[in-house]
């Protein structure tokens, strides 16, 4: 029993520190309409800037510095697809590709970075009392929802709402006097600021960072978009940003589940991921293929009637 409420424990800190990397691929998916590869990058750059600054000493000031760090890199990708005309998915990879060398830089030219007998933010609300045995559950909660709440509220304002609109008609956009390029660029940067805040976040948590720890994020993300959106709908900004919080916790578990049951191996739970995210953005393509196919047929026997 004891097992289990560790795993559902350990589940729910891990849902909502990797819920942040779906809010930002809500945000430039969703909203933005943009496929942004430099998420893995991003994430890896948050995490290193993150347990670099606090093995310095200064762990709260380590998590606005990764959302500075994930935000610069944000700001190349769309610098590049805006000023330079690089399609967006080419901006992403060349963008990723850059920030290995500079997370190396990051780490010390180390592949990997640790916290020994270092501060944390977790550890020190765990001295302060706060939360008893909850205290990591607590704080990765409420880093989240306060992220979660000011996108909402960023979405809501007048910006925000350009913001939006730029995903959906960047032609009428233009046409009401407002920059796409602008707001593209605050959309990535925004974006990729969420990313490397999970990425600082999960550092923090795991006291380790490695040059491989973003590796497939982009895809665990889309996961948990979808899964939300599939339980919660997607009408409504306020309802897009729960959702991905409820699909990132739901995923965690059932991560968790496969791992205690090992119903399926874990080495093979990325594969799995992959299939259901391909599937799930497919299903609007499969769905109206089957009903083109299931009205062909019923004009057949028509027909021979």
């Amino acid at each position: 029993m004891g097992s289990i409420l560790l795993i559902s424990q350990t589940a729910l800190e891990l849902g909502f520190q990797y819920a942040l990397v779906a809010m930002a691929l809500f945000l430039s998916y969703r909203i933005l309409d943009i496929a942004d590869l430099t998420t893995d990058g991003s994430f890896v750059l948050g995490a290193a800037v993150s347990v670099t600054v606090t093995a310095a000493g200064h762990p709260v000031l380590a998590l606005p510095a990764a959302m500075l760090a994930g935000a610069c890199a944000g700001f190349v990708t769309a610098f590049l697809q805006t000023r330079m005309g690089v399609p967006s998915i080419l901006a992403g990879i060349i963008t990723n590709t850059g920030l290995y060398t500079v997370n190396l830089m990051a780490m010390g030219w180390k592949s990997s970075a640790s916290l020994m007998r270092t501060d944390t933010v977790f550890t020190l609300l765990r001295d302060t009392g706060v939360g008893g045995d909850w205290y990591e559950l607590l704080l990765s909660a409420a880093v989240t929802i306060l992220a979660g709440v000011l996108l909402y509220l960023f979405l809501g304002t007048r910006l925000g709402l350009s913001v939006r609109a730029t995903g959906d008609n960047r032609d009428m956009v233009r046409a009401s006097s407002v920059n796409p390029t602008f707001t593209v660029t605050v959309g990535l940067c925004f974006a990729n600021a969420l990313t490397a805040l999970s990425g600082g976040v999960v550092g923090q948590y795991q006291r380790t960072v490695d040059m491989g720890s973003g590796t497939g994020i982009v895809v665990i993300g889309l996961a948990c978009l979808i899964i939300g959106e599939t339980v919660v709908g997607r009408r409504g900004m306020g309802r897009g940003v729960i959702a991905v919080v409820v699909g990132s916790v739901i995923y965690r578990f059932i991560y968790a589940i496969v791992f205690y049951t090992k119903v399926v191996p874990v080495d093979c739970l990325k594969l799995l991921t992959a299939a259901v995210v391909a599937l799930a953005i497919a299903a609007p393509t499969l769905k109206a293929g089957a009903g083109f196919q299931k009205r062909k047929l019923a004009a057949g026997r028509k027909g021979e009637g």
